[in-house]
Order: structure tokens, then sequence, then C-alpha cells
């Protein structure tokens, strides 16, 4: 049977295609790694609505808003993916922009004199005074330039721990370190005293949040590449080394903060994909034919709410969901004066929630 020139026309472009698909060069080189079995959605980690009722503080900037702060004055500030830094006033309304800042403002907090440090990205750890004026702190160690600078906490100290997610990605390449799967990131800490930045631990798999402990002995990381939270002794003779705090999470954990009553609070940022866990990450050459894939068919964070509350222990004591992603793919969270104030890969808004009682006595 002669073939129709068009069926042959087909072939010869899936064939193409498939080999454009395998063989064109990509800028990661993929690790294998098969994830533990997912945790069931039951006990602690069971769906629910309690994220649905998220107040939202808009902000009318056209633009995602990530890390939250608040100031001695009650005022707070956030970050837009675009640049800049918005202020609210006390009462969580009139939203203007404080200072532009550029790139990718991630993380953000005040020091105890009042300066806003901020995780700016390529552009390293910087400081925005009260007038906004903006200094640069630190933009490398070790001769490392930093790329992607992400989440941060000050210690009652002063010192500003820090993360780098990634030796090798900038911030708008965050996905491919995702998909590379290898320890890239670095967990450093910034003494203002001395302007000096120093290594407290190394390779790392897209190390996101941090909060410190209020005795200042420990802080607590989110290592996002690996589902995980860790906690790292600042103080003693384990102080730089690493241990399990929660293993496989439920989603990607992304923003840390220090709460009250021995609370450490996650988000989730998106829940686990099983495809991802079954297929792609046990499997590298398919991670290289997804990065070849125009970038509307790569994969999103799924919008939905996520966010725990977990306490000294590694206990998960507060589970807040909302799986209509009302206000979804949260990424930080701040608890002040008996409320969370949340930020978001997605949301043009700040959310606000009453910090709930606890799931777990």
């Amino acid at each position: 049977m002669k073939k129709h020139p068009l069926l042959s026309g087909l072939v010869g472009i899936v064939v193409l295609l498939a080999l454009y698909l395998s063989f064109w060069p990509v800028a990661i080189d993929p690790a294998p790694w098969v994830p533990p079995a997912a945790p069931e959605r039951t006990g602690v980690y069971t769906p629910n609505n309690l994220l649905s009722g998220v107040q939202r503080l808009e902000s009318g900037m056209g633009s995602p808003l990530e890390g939250v702060a608040i100031d001695r004055e009650r005022r707070l500030y956030a970050g837009t993916k675009d640049g800049r830094i918005i202020r609210y006033d006390r009462e969580g309304k009139t939203p203007k922009v404080f200072v532009e800042i550029g790139g990718w403002p991630l993380g953000i907090a005040f020091d105890a004199a009042g300066n806003l440090i901020v995780c700016n990205g390529k552009h390293g750890l910087r400081s925005v005074a009260p007038d906004g004026t903006i200094k640069t702190l630190t933009v490398e160690q070790g001769g490392v330039p930093f790329r992607n600078v992400d989440g941060l906490a000050i210690a009652p100290d002063g010192t500003i721990y820090f993360t780098d997610v990634s030796k090798k990605f900038t911030d708008d390449q965050y996905m491919d370190d995702l998909l590379e799967h290898r320890p890239n990131g670095r967990l450093l800490a910034y003494a203002p005293a001395t302007r000096k930045t120093r290594l407290v631990l190394d390779g790392l798999h897209f190390p996101n949040g941090v909060a410190v402990a209020p005795d200042n002995t420990f802080l607590i990381l989110a290592e996002m590449g690996m589902y995980r939270l860790l906690r790292i002794p600042l103080t003693g003779p384990r102080a730089g080394t690493s241990e399990v705090f929660i293993d496989n999470l439920p989603g990607f954990p992304d923003g840390l903060c220090t709460g009250s009553d021995g609370i450490f609070w996650v988000t989730i940022v998106s829940p686990r994909d099983t495809l991802a866990d079954t297929v792609l990450f046990p499997h590298p050459p398919l991670r290289k034919v997804l990065r070849r894939l125009p970038r509307a068919l790569m994969p999103a964070p799924k919008n939905y709410g996520y966010v725990l509350g977990v306490d000294g222990n590694g206990t998960v004591v507060h589970n807040l969901q909302d799986p209509t992603g009302t206000f979804g793919q949260i990424t930080n969270v701040l608890e002040h004066d008996g409320k969370l104030y949340l930020g978001s890969l997605s949301e043009d808004a700040i959310g606000l929630l009453p910090v709930p009682r606890r799931l777990v006595k």
C-alpha cells in the first residue's frame, strides 16, 4: 500500500522532534533521585478548608507579593516580583511604593536598627534604610557569587542567616535547579559588626526559608528539593552540622518563620506531584526532555493553599489548607500580634489570618 504524503510528513516531523528532545543541549545536568512515597493525606495532613477564609490585603500593584515584614510602627511591607518594596499603613491599607530595589526581592525582615534586610535574588543580600537608601551587604562568599539569595532570619545577636538557593542558577532559573536536583545550595551567615560572610552549611538541595529558635541555639531550614526541614545547631560541638527535623513533607516547603508558643510556621508552596515523584525524579533523561519543551509546557506550582505549624520536636501541630486555592502558592509566612501574614508566588495581595488553635496539644 502506498503511504499518503501527509502521513509520511507527519512521521518525519515526529522523528525530528524526538531527536531534538533527546539530544539538543540543555543547561541542566540532572541527578537521579527516588523520593520516598508521599505521606497519606490523613491525620495531621488531612485536607481541610481552614485557609479558605484568608482576608486579602490587596496591593493593586499587578505583581505577586512574596516577602512580608512589619516595622516598629506596625506598618506592613511586601516585595513584588517586579522589583518594588511596597508599604501598607497600620490598618493594612493604602499600599504605596516604598522603594524600587530592582531584581526579585524575596525574603525580607527588619533588623534591630530598623533597616529592612532584603534577599534580592542574584543581587545578593541588601539593606534598605528607613529613608529608602539601598546598601548592598554581600554578594559572594569564598569567591563564589550568589545567584539566588532567597530566605533569611535575623538572630537575637543580630546575625543574618540566609540561603543562596544555587551556585549555578539565578533567581529566574529556579525551575532549572529543581529539575537538576543537585546540592547546589548554601546556608550563610552575615555579621553586621564585621561585615563578614561565612559559610554555615554547603551541599543543600534548593534551600529556602530559615527560622532561628528564640534562644539562638539552633535554626530550622527548609530544604525544598528534598521535601524536608533541617535542624542546624548554632552552639555546642555539633554547631554547623545538620539533622533532619521533619522528613517527607506532603509538598515543597518554602518560607519559614518563628512563631509564638514554640511554633515554627512553614509554607508549602505546592503539594507533591505523583508523576514527578515516580517518573521524572528517578529518570534524569526525562527531565532533560522536559527542559527542552516550551516554558508554557513546563511543570508549575499547583494553585493550592497550604501552611503547617511544627513544634520544637518536629511534630505537626497546625494543618491549614485550602484545596481550592483561594489564596494559593504561599511562599512566605509571618506571625505578628496573633495573626499570620502570607506572601505568595501568584497573589497580588497579602493574606491575613488569625493564628488558629493547635491541632495537637
